[in-house]
């Protein structure tokens, strides 16, 4: 038996796809989708959002997202939704027309609460005849 028989032909596709070596985690990932339990196009979809998308495990606590495997910044998240996605589509023979069309099904992200900064203080201007400092 050839190794490349011992991968599924969706895991094969994911392989040739990503094959440079700094893509081995798309790869990773777009196996993933190959390997989703969903039975139909639309649920495996869901699924990769669960997978590349992570909400914060501790209520209030956005930093708390990360707990979660999630891929970490926005961007790789990004990635890892666009690999898995592919794999969905050798998965289930989506023409890929439609798997470039495919965009993450989240919310935008609330944009970071800015605390306002504190006023400086004016300087206060004491009398020449009052001394500067305490008996």
């Amino acid at each position: 038996m050839m190794p490349q028989q011992w991968a599924s032909p969706c895991g094969n596709q994911c392989t040739n796809k990503y094959a440079a070596l700094t893509q081995i985690p798309w790869r990773v990932f777009c196996k993933k989708g190959c390997n989703s339990d969903g039975e139909t196009w639309e649920e495996c979809l869901e699924e990769c959002n669960q997978i590349c998308y992570k909400d914060p495990v501790l209520k209030d606590q956005q930093w708390s997202a990360y707990i979660d495997r999630s891929p970490g910044a926005a961007s790789y998240s990004e990635e890892c939704f666009f690999a898995c996605v592919s794999g969905c589509g050798y998965k289930f023979d989506v023409k890929q027309d439609t798997v470039d069309k495919v965009s993450p099904n989240r919310p935008p992200k609330p944009a970071p609460v800015q605390k306002p900064r504190p006023q400086p203080v004016e300087s206060i201007h004491l009398p020449e005849d009052m001394p500067g400092t305490s008996a």
